[in-house]
């Protein structure tokens, strides 16, 4: 791509591509004009869709690669705070129950650059199009959406490389989630960058999560907590518990009881979030009195607990939403604008 161009380009590129990111090569005005042409595909993929949502606080893309997968990412903007979840995988192959993303099963694991590019796709966003009251660039990153990262990891480790040594965010502001992947956790636990962990369990007990969560066939819960309990011994970094709540499944008060005798084992705090519906499942979220008192339960038992916003319902904003739409549902989307 550089061929025949000084060898200062490289770092004219570099800091296109990590430090002031643009949407269209085009943009990029200390190069000339035949390499910014030679650049023209300058992101992995193409954008298929883009929607806003939350008064344009939320923005989700669907974006497909030259092979065909599909790669879902979202953008959320809070006071002071901007957010993108990105995935570390087309599909999943984990098939948890009440995930979109699984309804389609597994095509492949993503690159660092694709995981790199949807970062720096939202950060590119974000410098002409700032969401309401957040800032201008991205200052957290979560490895929440499609997939499994820590079945990606040598991927997903060097993504978390560039994000810190190249972009210049700090380990503090990135999580990376699992459904318990232990060995991925373990290998997560032995390097140097002390991101947030977090955990999705779902379920309390081992015959609750395994019928949610296939993985606990292979990895218990008792083998996901003493990993847990390892990483946060060597960081010192305090593991997150995520806890999706799903009407008549796991939001009883025996759940709620045994997640915080986890949570406290663990020094955890727990983020409960309302199941955002997927229309390939019959699950539907917790109604508000049970959502109350699961948390209240969960507090009285001594265990730090919040609830997070559910975002962009209406537009399939929770991880392969859009491509179930896209594939298999029967509601129309926005079709969005195309880079190449």
């Amino acid at each position: 791509m550089l061929e025949g161009e000084p060898s200062y380009r490289a770092d004219q590129l570099r800091r296109w591509l990590y430090t002031t990111p643009v949407l269209e090569a085009s943009a990029m005005t200390n190069l000339p004009p035949g390499l910014r042409e030679r650049l023209a595909n300058l992101w992995p993929f193409d954008v298929e869709v883009e929607q806003a949502a939350d008064d344009g606080r939320t923005v989700k893309w669907l974006f497909r690669a030259d092979d065909g997968a599909s790669i879902e990412t979202v953008l959320m903007g809070y006071p002071g705070r901007a957010t993108v979840c990105i995935s570390s995988q087309a599909g999943c192959a984990m098939g948890c129950t009440f995930c979109a993303t699984g309804q389609f099963g597994f095509e492949r694991h993503l690159t660092a650059g694709e995981m790199t590019a949807q970062v720096m796709y939202a950060q590119a966003f974000l410098r002409s199009n700032r969401l309401p009251g957040s800032p201008d660039h991205v200052t957290n990153v979560v490895f929440m959406g499609m997939g499994e990262p820590l079945a990606n990891y040598s991927r997903v480790r060097e993504t978390l490389r560039r994000l810190i040594e190249e972009v210049g965010l700090s380990a503090r502001s990135l999580t990376v989630s699992t459904v318990g992947f232990v060995p991925g956790m373990r290998s997560l636990t032995a390097d140097p960058w002390p991101v947030t962990l977090a955990v999705s369990l779902h379920g309390a007990d081992d015959e609750l999560r395994s019928s949610l969560v296939p993985l606990n066939d292979r990895y218990p819960l008792a083998d996901v907590e003493a990993a847990a309990a390892d990483y946060f011994a060597a960081t010192g970094r305090r593991v997150s518990i995520e806890w999706t709540l799903i009407d008549g499944v796991n939001d009883s008060p025996d759940q709620a009881r045994k997640l915080a005798a986890i949570a406290r084992r663990l020094r955890a705090h727990v983020n409960v979030i309302a199941l955002n519906p997927t229309p390939l499942s019959p699950m539907v979220p917790s109604r508000e009195a049970h959502i109350d008192r699961f948390l209240a339960i969960l507090r009285r038992a001594g265990a730090n607990a919040t609830r997070r916003d559910t975002r962009g319902q209406d537009i399939d904003a929770a991880c392969g939403q859009l491509r179930v739409r896209q594939q298999g549902g029967d509601v129309p989307v926005q079709i969005g604008r195309s880079l190449k």
